[in-house]
Parts: structure tokens; sequence; C-alpha cells
């Protein structure tokens, strides 16, 4: 099948090979800015069960178009290119292109290269859709290298560039004139004229002549590296034979007349010409069949040579790389005798610095000893002194006036014998009971007799507390000094922990009041940091710790594992050591567990982690890190109490930042109380505050209303 005369043979015509592969656009891409052809055949095999007998060349449909042949269109409109279209439909992708390429004498045929497509390879390719119809033969370029006809020359190309081609053997006009019978040429014909006469008058010495013509040949084509196609030209009769005939679509000229008879009278003409030789038809049947044993033997020769060129160049490699490996070698040997070298002078000064490590550790540990004596003598003094201090606490606590001795019987009376109906709570120093004192509702905490340090909490307690008085401080009315016990103001609410959980089906707190609750308490551990002439640490911040009167005024109370810091290590840059850290676990500054040193932004950890309970209602266990990824992903509101329906985002949000700062784990990086995170509460308080007033003159309105403004 013809395209408007393109198969005419005194046109060079171009055909490029395309599929849906991203390949056949570089070689499409490729051909335009490559070849100088005004047009370009673009062919596209269709693998469909057993091809149409006679012509299998078809237009392309709509969808071969917007598949196949639309992108090059695009590339045709910027190139100026003129572009035929062609569809063949064959069960073999490569016979179909090169059967086209013969029918039309096409001469420069171009094709992508599949993915992994190597140089001379023949491995099978099954990536691209085109290649996976061909199983079980070579890929497309590789068989279209191998089966072009000799007058084509093949490209391959891959992203735009040419990674094997294969030029013309023969000429197209050679071709043409063997399939009509014609000689190949003037030059040519004459040589071999003279050869077929020399071999009629003497067949021995007509076989030396072709021997010495074929060598001729041979060597004037060898730089071309084209010997074996060179002698297949020459035998005209074989290349007339297996040079397939013109397709019945084909024609030879503008006209469309064959020619056949022009070349039919030519070839009459050269016939007689040379009537002579035809008439020993047996001296040519063996000239011819000598030429091909010739042919198989050059070819032989040739592939032979090349082997032997590669391993002539394997070889040298060979002796490359061992040259370079002893090389290598005997720089390793240089090496290995100067590290050696080397070592042994580093054996020397290690061996003179061990010797002097040892006599230092043999000093050092003589100091130890010393020192660990004077450390004996004076653990055992302190210990004296801590027994001592511990006895004159007891008489002062028999003694002291600051605050109410009751005895034994007036505590069981109080609470029913301790009656477990009255019993209203559990901590680590004992139970505490609700009682009756004087007229008065009170709280009665009892020395459990196994508890760890009870005597020495219980101490410590006393003396914080009858030395400090604060609204946000729980009170000690009195103790039982023979038996451990405590006695405090009873606070109706009980503790922020259980609210918070609403245990017994309590109401949830509202935010107004959380956000002042947390202001009463970062008020009242400012007052403890401020204690003259020793600051009091706390150590035990936590919601459990935080108890609730009937108004829901907050106190602290259990100051049990206080401890009293020098003015001089207050503060965040000297810290004082203690032997083991006390409090809570979740609730404990992580420096202070790590390494035992108590300042009072050791507190300031705890306070933040009680400031995210009190907006979330939630465990301590991670809060810090849940607060914070909530707040970088933007659902901060999902990590509120959902008890409490009417959030001020922005100012809790707000109120999280500043509890976010003080739960740092760097105490570097905690806020001061005093100046930045007790401002903060008390902004957020009066926004709390300033909201009610608004809401209740709204609902009992007495004058002009003015909304109260966000803090932030």
């Amino acid at each position: 099948m013809s395209f408007g005369g393109i198969n005419k043979p005194h046109i060079n015509l171009v055909m490029v090979a395309v599929g849906k592969h991203k390949n056949s656009g570089h070689a499409f891409r490729w051909t335009t800015n490559n070849i100088d052809n005004p047009i370009i055949i673009a062919v596209h095999v269709k693998h469909k069960g057993t091809p149409h007998q006679g012509t299998n060349v078809f237009p392309p449909d709509e969808k071969d178009i917007a598949n196949v042949f639309s992108p090059l269109r695009q590339m045709c409109n910027e190139k100026v290119v003129k572009l035929k279209e062609a569809i063949i439909i064959d069960t073999d992708i490569s016979r179909g292109i090169l059967d086209y390429a013969k029918r039309n004498h096409i001469q420069t045929i171009i094709v992508g290269a599949p993915t992994g497509y190597k140089k001379n390879s023949s491995f099978k390719v099954s990536k691209h859709e085109d290649y996976k119809q061909v199983k079980g033969q070579d890929d497309l370029a590789t068989a279209i290298m191998k089966s072009a006809p000799d007058y084509s020359s093949v490209y391959v190309i891959s992203k735009d560039k040419v990674v094997e081609s294969r030029p013309a053997i023969v000429p197209l006009g050679t071709v043409v004139a063997q399939s009509h019978g014609i000689a190949p040429c003037k030059s040519e014909n004459d040589k071999w004229s003279q050869l077929y006469r020399r071999g009629s008058t003497n067949s021995r010495s007509g076989r030396s002549s072709i021997h010495e013509f074929i060598k001729s040949f041979s060597s004037n084509n060898n730089n071309n590296n084209h010997n074996n196609e060179s002698l297949e030209s020459i035998d005209l009769s074989s290349r007339s034979q297996r040079t397939p005939p013109l397709s019945h679509n084909s024609s030879l000229n503008e006209n469309g007349s064959s020619g056949s008879n022009k070349f039919g009278s030519l070839n009459v003409a050269k016939l007689e010409r040379n009537s002579s030789l035809q008439s020993d038809s047996q001296l040519v049947g063996e000239m011819e069949a000598e030429m091909k044993e010739l042919r198989l033997k050059l070819r032989q020769t040739m592939t032979m040579y090349k082997s032997a060129c590669k391993e002539a160049i394997s070889a040298q490699n060979k002796a490359n790389e061992i040259t370079q490996w002893k090389m290598e070698e005997e720089r390793m040997v240089e090496e290995v005798i100067m590290s050696k070298e080397a070592a042994l002078a580093l054996a020397e000064k290690e061996k003179a610095k061990a010797k002097a490590a040892i006599k230092a550790a043999d000093e050092a540990m003589r100091i130890a000893e010393k020192e660990a004596q004077r450390r004996m003598q004076v653990e055992k003094t302190a210990k004296k002194d801590i027994e001592e201090r511990d006895q004159a606490l007891n008489v002062l606590a028999r003694k002291d006036i600051r605050y109410r001795q009751y005895t034994l019987d007036e505590i069981e009376k109080a609470t029913q014998n301790f009656s477990l109906s009255m019993k209203i709570g559990e901590g680590g120093y004992g139970p505490v009971f609700k009682g009756q004192l004087d007229h008065t509702n009170v709280a009665i905490k009892i020395l459990r007799p196994d508890a760890n340090q009870g005597r020495k909490q219980f101490l410590q307690e006393v003396e914080v507390l009858c030395n400090i008085r604060h609204p946000n401080m729980v009170l000690l009315l009195g103790a039982c000094q023979e038996y451990g016990c405590l006695v405090y103001e009873y606070m109706d609410n009980g503790s922020l922990e259980d609210r918070l959980l609403r245990k017994r089906n309590t109401p949830p707190i509202p935010w107004r009041k959380r956000f002042e609750i947390a202001y009463e308490i970062a008020t009242a551990l400012l007052f403890l940091h401020q204690t003259k002439p020793e600051a009091i640490v706390h150590r035990d911040l936590k919601p459990a710790n935080i108890l609730l009167d009937k108004n829901f005024v907050s106190k602290i109370s259990d100051v049990g594992l206080a401890r009293l810091v020098p003015p001089s290590v207050a503060d965040s840059v000297t810290q004082y050591h203690m032997t083991e850290a006390a409090g809570t676990l979740c609730y404990i500054d992580p420096e202070y567990q790590n390494t035992g040193k108590l300042t009072t932004k050791s507190d300031i950890y705890s306070l933040g982690i009680m400031f995210l309970q009190i907006i979330t209602a939630k465990p301590p266990m991670g809060l810090s890190h849940h607060v914070k990824r909530a707040i970088e992903n933007e659902n901060f509101f999902d990590m509120l109490d959902p008890d409490v329906t009417d959030w001020p985002v922005d100012e809790a949000l707000a109120f999280a930042k500043i509890s976010l700062r003080c739960a740092e784990l760097s105490k570097k990086d905690r806020p001061d109380l005093a100046l930045e995170v007790i401002p903060e509460l008390n902004r957020l308080k009066d926004f709390g505050c300033d909201l009610q007033n608004y809401q209740h003159n709204q609902s009992h309105p007495s004058g002009p209303l003015t909304p109260p403004q966000s803090p932030l």
C-alpha cells in the first residue's frame, strides 16, 4: 500500500516505527532534527490475530491518532515536516515493519530502543507494551538490525541519542536493477566479464583470478568495515534471487510506469555482449560455488579475527589488572612496614603511659581510701546530729504553743474510734478522717506506723505550717504528738483531683473558676518560695494536694516533703543537692530526679503539669507532649475538658502555652513565677470575672453594657 507516491525509488524514504512507549517519541524527534527529508512515514503495527491476505496496511483510525500519532503531528508542526501515517496489522511486529520496508524500498529505518536495550544484545524485552506482544523473540530493535534490507540504514534511538546504527550495505539502485535482471554497474561488470573470459580459457587460472580479485576487493573495502557485505553485493545471481520483488502497490517513477520494457531491452543487449560467458554454464556454476565457499571462509576468518581482537584486548586488560595489583600489593607492603614501625613506636609510648597511669591509680586509691574514711566519719557525725535534732524537735513539739495540743482520747472521740464511715481519704502519709473538735469540722491525718520517714514528715509539716500563714495554704489547727495526728481545717469540696474527675458525680468546675484556682495556687507557691530567711520548696505539687473549700477557694496542703532552701541556692542558677528525689511520678522535675539538685524551678515543672490537667482533666502521663502536638496540628480544642462546653478557645490556648513553658524539661527554659506566670494568670482570671459580670448585667440591665476585652 502506498501513500501519495512515497514509494518512488529515487526518493530517500524515511520510516519511523512508532508505538505507545516514550522512546518512539524520542525516535521521531531525533528524525525531525537529524534526517534532512521533507516526508517522514510513521508506521505503527497492531498485534492482532492472523493478518489479512495481500495488503495489511491501513490509514489510522481515531483511536490510533489519539494514542500514537497526535504527539507526532505536533512535532511536525514545529519542524515543518510532512507526516505520512500507516497502520499495519500483523501477528509479528518486526515482520510487519520489515515487510513494509521491503515493499516500499525504505532506505532509512528509525526505531526507538526499549528500556534496558544494549548494543548487539539479543535478550528479551517485555517492559513496554509493544514488545510484550513479541514474546519469545528478540527485541524489536535487534530484530530489525539483523533482518533489515541491505539497502536500508537502521538507527536505534534512546532519549534523543543514537545507541546503535547499521549503514546500508548496497545502494538501492543496485537492488532495483537486480530485481529486473540488470548488472549493478559498468565497471564491476567489466571486471567480471574479464574473469569469466579468463575462466572459460583456463578454469584453473580463472579460479586464481577470482581469488586475486576477491583479495583486492576485500582489501579495498576493509577500511569501511563491510567486507562480508561487499562480497555479497558482487554475487549478482544470488542477490537477484534473494531480493524480494517490488510490491504490486509500489511504483518506480512519478508517471506510474514500471519501466520493465526499458530494463528488459538493456538486459537483452547485455546478454548478447556476454553470450560467450553464458555458453560455459558449468564453469560459471563452479565459479559461483567457489565464490560462496570463499565468502563463507572470509566470514569465518573475520569472525576469528574479531574473536582474536577481543581475546587480545581481554589479555591486555588482564595484564593491566595484574600490573595494577602488583603495584597495589607493593604499596600495601610498604604501608604495612611503615605501620608496623609506627605501631612499635606507639607501643613504647603507651607502655610509658601505662606505667604512669598505674602509678597515678595507686595514688588515687590511697586518696580514695582516705576520703572514704573521712566520709564515714562525717556520716557518723551527721547521723548523730540528726538524732539529736529530732530529739530536740520532739521535745519542742511537745511543748510547742504555736498550735493546739490534742490528746489521743479527743482524736478517737472526734473520729468515732477511727470509723471507716468517717474516712475521707488516703495518702502516702496515712489515712485522713473527718471529725469534729471544739464544735468545728476538721480533717484529721493519722500517721501510719509503717510509713517511711513518717515521723520526719510529721515534724516537717508541723514546722512549716506553724511558721507560715496564707489564705491559699491549708490551716493547721492542732496536732497529737503521741499518736502522730495532724488536725486541719475541713475543706468541703475535697481535692482538686476529685473535682476534675467528677467523683461522686459532682458537677464540672466552670472554666472561669479553673483560671481563678490556677492563679490562687501560683500566688501561694510564690509565697512559699519567698519565705524568709529560707525559701520553701514544696516538692509534691499535684491536684490531689490542692484542697477546695465550700466556695471553691483553693489551698495547698501536704507540705511534709517540703524543703528549706538557703536564699543563695533558691534561684535556677545555683542548686541545692539532695541525696534522693522525692515526690510523685509524672510531677517530679526531670532534672531534679536525675541529679538530685533542687531549686524553686523544680516546683514550676510540677505546676505546669497540674495546670494542663486543670484545662484538660486528663492523666499527667505524657500530657505536655499531647497538648503540644494538638497545638501544632491545630486541633487544640479537642484536648479541652469536654464537660465544659463554653471554653473561650483563645484564652484557653494562652493558658496552655504558659503551662507548657512551665513544663519545659530544662530549668533554664522555664518562666519566672513572679514576673511571667502570675501576671498572665491574673489577666485570664480578670477576663473571666469581667465576662461573668457582663453576662450578669445583660440579664439585669441597669446601664450601658460594655463587653469584656480579651487579655490576649
